[in-house]
């Protein structure tokens, strides 16, 4: 059975690019960043949240009413989502305006992370929840950096400028911003914690 791949847009800073639509199999919206889709003349396969910043509720699109305030329509359309059988999502527009919205997201994505891959798009990079141990490729020269959330244990790195050796990162005490990839692969692995790893364009 083929894995459906998700394209996810929330209402944070608008891209400047967006992808090739085609190589997804939904694409899909919060209500407050319908609109941008709108402008660009592209149709949702379904929006959700609130409808409490969106004027004109679409007919001719799914619409899914989320009211519970309880949750943050990120996380409402996350369980959308998984309710659906997704497994990999892209997710634009997660960071930039207010940047409380930005560290709610990640927080989102801690609760998620036994249920969804979930990568981040913005217009400086992507960035995403690493695995016990993650490999990267085709990296060369980017500016990589290694963020706790709020802490990751016994971290090791190879092909980065500034390499780790079962090093702890614990956020308000030492982070590993603005290290730079000196090889095409790169491993990064650590043994307990969340570690989010920002690859910069």
């Amino acid at each position: 059975m083929k894995t459906k791949k998700v394209f996810l847009l929330l209402n944070g800073e608008k891209p400047k690019e967006l992808p090739n639509l085609s190589n997804y199999d939904i694409i899909c919206a919060t209500d407050g960043a319908y609109q941008y889709l709108k402008e660009k003349n592209i149709t949702p396969h379904f929006i959700s949240g609130d409808f409490d910043s969106l004027e004109e509720i679409p007919e001719k699109i799914e619409v899914i009413k989320t009211p519970d305030q309880d949750f943050t329509d990120f996380d409402k359309i996350l369980q959308i989502l998984s309710d659906k059988g997704v497994l990999k999502i892209d997710v634009f527009g997660a960071s930039g305006k207010e940047q409380d919205h930005f560290l709610g997201n990640l927080h989102t994505t801690i609760q998620w992370k036994e249920k969804l891959n979930l990568t981040f798009y913005d217009n400086h990079g992507r960035y995403f929840l690493a695995d016990k141990k993650t490999i990267l490729t085709n990296f060369k020269d980017k500016t990589i950096s290694l963020i706790p959330f709020p802490e990751a244990k016994e971290i090791s790195t190879k092909g980065l400028q500034y390499p780790l050796n079962k090093e702890d990162l614990i956020f308000g005490k030492r982070i590993g911003t603005r290290n730079k990839a000196i090889d095409n692969n790169i491993e990064i692995s650590f043994k307990t914690g969340n570690l989010f790893i920002f690859i910069n364009s």
